[in-house]
């Protein structure tokens, strides 16, 4: 192989390896940003590369339901117009996620586990504790068992709500509410607990637009074979998904779109 040939395929292999795909939250049709070879592009800008005809895969939390194609972004107009949308065809009757990716987004799945354990309860109480919430009134809503990094060991992602309400989210927090997101994995021989991201009221306050968050996807969005964690969160007048990173040394946001009034 020549010198010249040599760097051509060098520059091939980088330009293939910088390529990013879109992603998008169903349930609106938002995009996300786009995702490929450990490269984050945020939504304003993945926008631009995104010019319809593309093939999504459509994933819930622990399965990959469907194909489906994208057409071109379009404002999501009122009440957000600075949001991006994609109409999917055919539109999904389900699914959280829809990648564009080549890859398989979901190559280890997701294992719901009792949130009644009292191991899990525990935890969330004392983490809870940790952040100012005296005798905390655990209430999780979801545990997740999976394998991040592709290491053989499992991890564990614990999400947990209480404001005290029986008709959704409410527009003030009582004392002792909270709503979090978060990891437990072994770090150095011992069970390290980590919040992903999540509201905390010690003290009640009033019309402080308290947002509940929700593990709603975990996948691999951008093809390097470790999986992201993907969290919706909603507050009384409007809501957002966000996406992170959870295998470095601290949970780290990567993409985030929201709407609400």
């Amino acid at each position: 192989m020549s010198l010249r040939t040599a760097l051509l395929t060098l520059v091939l292999a980088a330009a293939a390896h910088a390529e990013t795909f879109p992603i998008v939250a169903v349930e609106h049709g938002f995009l996300l940003g786009a995702g490929g070879g450990g490269k984050w592009v945020k939504m304003e800008d993945a926008a631009k590369t995104v010019h319809g005809g593309e093939q999504y895969h459509l994933y819930t939390l622990t399965e990959q339901i469907g194909v489906v194609k994208g057409g071109k972004p379009h404002s999501f107009e009122e009440p957000c117009p600075e949001q991006q949308a994609i109409n999917l065809t055919p539109k999904p009757k389900s699914g959280v996620i829809a990648v564009a990716g080549p890859w398989n987004a979901l190559p280890r799945i997701p294992k719901l586990q009792d949130t009644t354990q009292p191991v899990y309860q525990k935890a969330v109480a004392d983490f809870l504790t940790g952040k100012g919430i005296h005798n905390p009134k655990v209430k999780i809503t979801k545990i997740v068992r999976i394998d991040l990094d592709g290491d053989g060991e499992d991890e564990v992602l614990i999400s947990a709500t209480n404001y005290f309400s029986k008709d959704g989210v409410p527009s003030g927090a009582q004392q002792g509410s909270y709503s979090c997101v978060i990891l437990r994995r072994v770090v150095g021989g011992k069970v390290d607990t980590q919040l992903i991201d999540g509201e905390f009221y010690p003290k009640a306050t009033t019309f402080s637009a308290p947002n509940a968050y929700e593990i709603s996807a975990i996948l691999d969005l951008d093809g390097d074979g470790k999986m992201e964690v993907i969290l919706d969160s909603g507050y009384y007048e409007g809501g957002a998904t966000a996406v992170y990173s959870v295998t470095g040394k601290k949970p780290r946001q990567l993409l985030i779109i929201g709407c609400g009034a």
